[in-house]
């Protein structure tokens, strides 16, 4: 007898229902399988779904003006959300929306069931049915940043390009180019004047910063003698005042600029918010004098209630960054913004409160994830811009972790010698919770340390933790954080990712941008190049294989490279489709002999080998559902798979089974404790308390008195989900196969 089972494995589950076909006498089966972690032993139909974190980018928002409560959100990469109900719910509206980076919206006043959109190389978008379906315009491999509508002749649309200059319809397409040569060709903003609709305002990237069309985009002439040569991020027009009132905000000092006469004369409006960006303005169209909102690059909303004469103290959404902002046109006290990493905000007192409103709105960007060691169902997610999350149900439902006041989160790591300790890095340091994420405190690192990579070695009950940076540098903590060791740079500019050696924890890499592999061999004191081999130097992941740690995968943007002497040599490893893609993430199987690796790729999803790089194949459609992955983490309890996507939150795998007939060849097992012994004529088969180890699954879920349960079909007895305290030994007999047929539901 061997045994295969341990109490640390107790925590192994699967819902599995599993059928008899043949039955041996004085036999019991031990169905050997392989779920997530091994070799392909059975068909699986494995399923990628996400239900959060919610929340993520929003670079634009749309109202209807008719029905206030139905309000449109554009974001990159999860296409169109709408809400019906005032931003109480959402859902995304992408039937025909084949390019879903959506970075700007428009509604047809006078139709607003038809809205447009304006997408990244995909040109403009057209909805005749709110947001039900969507046809493309034709304005094809067209970067759009900006939409505005002729607000007396609906059926006119302009469109502000990265590039090409501004665009025109008259009928929603075909499109004329209207730009002229005085005018940059970078626009990033658009707005007609509503009571002269002919008269358009185009806001660029550079050069004359803002231009004016005053016969519908005939002509064009520099309007910013103030602001000349300031880039002009965001424009607003005063729907109420003859001459036009405009407003430009711009990047350069955070200054906001208004102008009473239609550009002829400009007045400096913001000496409050001055050195800090605005991104976003609005203006309510009932108030007189006119109240303006702007939104800025600190996640702050600013109130003027004159006209931008004067400013009420910000009010902070919590989140890094404003970028764009909507007043309800029906109650002008209620106002969204859209963020950068926080999804939608709300506040229904003109701006003195605002609140999160993303339920159904999953668009997270997730850069980070860790799971707690000790408690696999509890799965923290990190996001640039929106925080940090916790799920505590194995990333069915998600909490932002509010204790955590720093936004901009780019790397997570958990202690495995104090799983209670949890560890973050931020544009601001590294922060640290010894309380699963409860409560959080700044560590020792200067504030302006932008930490892009953690790694721990649990070498002491504190811990070793390693943080790479932003500027090439790598700090050290032998104290669990409480203090930091002088920085020691690896002279490139990036710190991607860090890994460290299980076995041998004085053996540091670090993956970096543009320089390759950096390993250390005493504990990051000092640091030396081993790229022999890795044809692409821009390493964006690193694994080591925890059964055999001289093996190293580097994800980087020519695909996966491999070294099995501890980053001496490297090769390529990339049969199946992985050739030339750039990789993001990888994360390894911790329990399987051979190295099973997942590597999340930018465009392609999730690719899997089970033979330690030698081959790999595409893992359950995430390339149809969402493209991009930015990192991975694999539960070594259960082997369910995570993956931090680009604007789809965390997507989950846990394997599921088609029905298949395998040839088993164990006929004995036993049972300690009181349901000892063997059981013949009886085929105790998997339940939902299911063991996994390898390519075994033994399952005992029983009582003292009836260990199997009821007879199922064929005479097999079927094991009921009873709290499992006992684990089995197995004996293999190849000369007593059993046909099973098995299916996991």
């Amino acid at each position: 007898m061997t045994s295969l089972f341990h109490p640390p494995f107790a925590g192994f589950r699967r819902r599995c229902a599993l059928q008899c076909f043949h039955q041996q006498t004085n036999s019991l089966l031990l169905v050997l399988v392989l779920c997530c972690f091994g070799k392909p032993t059975v068909a699986s139909a494995q399923t990628w779904t996400s239900n959060g974190p919610e929340g993520g980018y929003i670079q634009a928002l749309a109202i209807d003006p008719t029905t206030p409560a139905t309000v449109y959100a554009g974001t990159p990469g999860g296409g169109v959300f709408k809400s019906t109900d005032g931003g109480a719910s959402w859902a995304a509206v992408n039937s025909g929306l084949t390019n879903t980076n959506v970075f700007a919206l428009a509604i047809a006043p006078t139709t607003p069931t038809t809205v447009y959109a304006g997408t990244i190389r995909g040109g403009v978008f057209k909805s005749t049915d709110g947001g039900a379906s969507w046809v493309d315009t034709q304005l094809t491999n067209t970067v759009v940043q900006a939409l505005t509508i002729d607000p007396a002749s609906p059926t006119t649309i302009y469109v502000g390009t990265y590039g090409r200059g501004v665009f025109k319809s008259t009928d929603g397409g075909p499109w004329k180019a209207v730009s002229t040569s005085v005018m940059d060709a970078r626009v990033v903003g658009l707005a007609t004047a509503p009571t002269t609709p002919t008269t358009v305002y185009a806001a660029t990237a550079g050069g004359g910063a803002l231009f004016k069309s005053p016969d519908g985009g005939v002509s064009w002439t520099p309007v910013t003698p103030v602001i000349t040569r300031i880039a002009v991020q965001a424009l607003a027009i005063d729907p109420a005042t003859t001459p036009t009132t405009v407003y430009a905000a711009t990047a350069g000092g955070g200054a906001l600029f208004k102008s009473p006469d239609g550009g002829v004369s400009w007045t400096n409006v913001t000496p409050v918010i001055t050195r800090i960006a605005v991104q976003a303005l609005a203006i309510d169209p009932a108030t007189t004098p006119t109240t303006v909102y702007a939104g800025t690059s600190s996640g702050d909303v600013f109130k003027s209630t004159d006209g931008g004469a004067s400013w009420s103290p910000p009010v902070s959404t919590g989140v890094t960054q404003i970028a764009s902002l909507a007043v309800d046109p029906v109650t002008p006290t209620v106002i969204y913004a859209g963020t950068l990493g926080g999804g939608v905000f709300k506040s229904t007192d003109g701006g003195g409160s605002w609140i999160a409103i993303n339920i159904g709105l999953i668009h997270a960007r997730v850069v980070g994830l860790a799971i707690d060691p000790a408690s696999p169902t509890t799965v923290y997610a990190a996001t640039p811009g929106g925080g940090m999350f916790k799920s505590t149900d194995r990333g069915r439902s998600w909490d932002p972790v509010k204790t955590l006041t720093e936004p901009n989160v780019r790397a997570l790591a958990t202690n495995p010698a104090i799983p209670s300790t949890v560890y973050a890095g931020t544009a601001h340091g590294v922060f640290q919770s010894t309380d699963e994420a409860g409560n959080w405190s700044s560590s020792a690192l200067p504030s302006n340390t932008d930490v892009r990579a953690l790694a721990i070695a649990p070498t002491t009950p504190t811990a070793t933790v390693y943080a790479g940076t932003l500027g090439g540098d790598v700090f050290k903590s032998t104290d669990g954080g409480a203090s930091w060791s002088p920085p020691v740079s690896t002279g490139v500019t990036q710190i991607t990712s860090l890994a460290v050696d299980p076995v041998t924890p004085t053996v540091i890499y670090a993956g970096t941008y543009a320089g390759g592999v950096f390993m250390s061999i005493n504990e990051g004191v000092t640091w030396n190049v081993v790229n022999s081999g890795l044809a692409s130097t821009n390493v964006r992941a690193l694994a080591i294989d925890p059964v055999t740690p001289t093996s190293l995968y580097a994800g980087t943007f020519g695909g996966v490279f491999k070294s099995s002497n501890g980053g001496i040599t490297w090769s390529e490893v990339n049969s199946g489709g992985l050739t030339n893609t750039d990789i993001l993430a990888l994360a390894i199987a911790p329990t399987t002999p051979t190295a099973t690796v997942y590597a999340g790729t930018s465009g392609g999803g999730v690719f899997k080998s089970t033979d330690g790089g030698a081959s790999w194949a595409a893992v359950g459609g995430l390339a149809d559902t969402l493209k991009t992955v930015f990192s991975l983490a694999i539960d070594p309890a259960t082997g369910t798979v995570y993956a931090g996507t680009y604007g789809g939150g965390v997507f989950v795998l846990e394997c599921t089974f088609a029905r298949q007939l395998i040839v088993m060849d164990t006929s004995c097992c036993q049972m300690p404790g009181p349901a000892s012994g063997s059981f013949e004529q009886n085929i105790c088969v998997a339940s939902p308390e299911t063991r996994l180890f390898l390519d075994r699954i033994c399952t005992f879920p029983s009582d003292s008195n009836n260990p199997c349960g009821q007879a199922g079909p064929n005479g097999c007895a079927v094991c009921w989900s009873v709290p499992y305290t006992n684990y089995c030994h197995v004996h293999d007999d190849p000369n007593n196969p059993t046909v099973c047929a098995y299916e996991f539901e």
